[in-house]
């Protein structure tokens, strides 16, 4: 097996965030780079270490977004967890211990189905809490929220793109049972509407194993300074403040950053990326949209159809 270099991955990602869906060849010519010392590279890390994949506005799809937290038996875990990743509106579930023991579960929910969340959640703890998800870098406009007007072989493409934007055209159109200038058609179709807001390079690493997850009524900017160096996502939670979740590797002292990350928020928990989590949230993400759009592509199926 050949030698992991976090130096290799970083130059390999760096050039897919900006030729994402280019092939080799033409990556090699623009950026004058030996093709075969690419090539090499490519062949090493993609789909084991770094993927393009496409990113997808939910709003415009009628997705609205979702982070939960549930009390959960310490001994029960593992078997509420499987029950709930049966269901495709959970993009991501984790263990989390802290203001509430048991389980996270980020969601993506059709905006006419957010009356379901209380009975869905009630079904696997009677002590649990959630809160709606916007982009804290820019502000959300309802009048965009969309909803799903596509046939259903466009959930099935968008799962492929999801997964691996790099797939042959040729290898889509054999799934699809389409022709490739059809496929082409109906990715520019998704950019054009806005479903589609980029193609992304993204490092599947396990350097960050834990996270801590903060949720505060204020949020002040020397906070977003101090921890500039993280890995950090910041959230706004309307009506509630905001979310901030800090990622790090667990070789770093726990106690430590429990003390420094708690002075600035109200209430606080740590996440654990499990290696079975990651494998159950990876399997469901590959057939995510291709289960929640109904065969006919009328719309969406409803939160309660999965329960596990």
């Amino acid at each position: 097996m050949s030698r992991f270099s976090m130096e290799e991955l970083e130059f390999l990602t760096n050039i897919l965030q900006k030729h994402p869906l280019d092939s080799l060849r033409k990556i090699s010519k623009e950026e004058r780079v030996d093709y075969y010392k690419l090539k090499r590279l490519y062949d090493k890390y993609y789909g084991k270490h770094v993927t393009v994949s496409a990113i997808y506005n939910p709003r415009k799809l009628g997705l609205k977004s979702y982070v939960t937290f549930l009390s959960v038996p310490s001994d029960s875990i593992l078997e509420v967890a499987k029950k709930m990743s049966s269901n495709p509106y959970v993009s991501y579930l984790n263990p989390a211990f802290g203001f509430k023991n048991g389980l996270t579960a980020f969601m993506a929910v059709p905006k006419d189905q957010v009356n379901l969340i209380d009975e869905f959640l009630s079904r696997y703890s009677d002590d649990y809490e959630w809160y709606e998800m916007q982009p804290y870098s820019y502000s959300i406009d309802d009048s965009e929220d969309g909803g799903w007007k596509f046939s259903y072989d466009y959930a099935i493409l968008m799962d492929i793109l999801k997964e691996d934007a790099r797939t042959p055209i040729s290898e889509i159109a054999n799934k699809l049972g389409k022709t490739g200038p059809t496929v082409r058609y109906m990715i520019e179709r998704l950019k054009k509407e806005g479903v589609i807001l980029a193609f992304e390079a993204v490092v599947d690493m396990t350097t960050h194993d834990r996270g801590v997850i903060g949720i505060t009524r204020e949020l002040k900017e020397e906070v977003i300074q101090k921890f500039q160096d993280y890995e950090m996502l910041i959230a706004v939670l309307p009506g509630h403040g905001y979310m901030i979740e800090w990622y790090f590797s667990s070789s770093e002292d726990l106690g430590l950053k429990v003390m420094e990350f708690s002075r600035y928020v109200d209430k606080l928990l740590i996440e654990y990326f499990d290696e079975t989590f990651k494998k159950m949230n990876d399997e469901r993400m590959k057939r995510r949209f291709r289960m929640i759009v109904k065969k006919d592509g009328s719309g969406y199926r409803s939160l309660l159809d999965f329960m596990g």
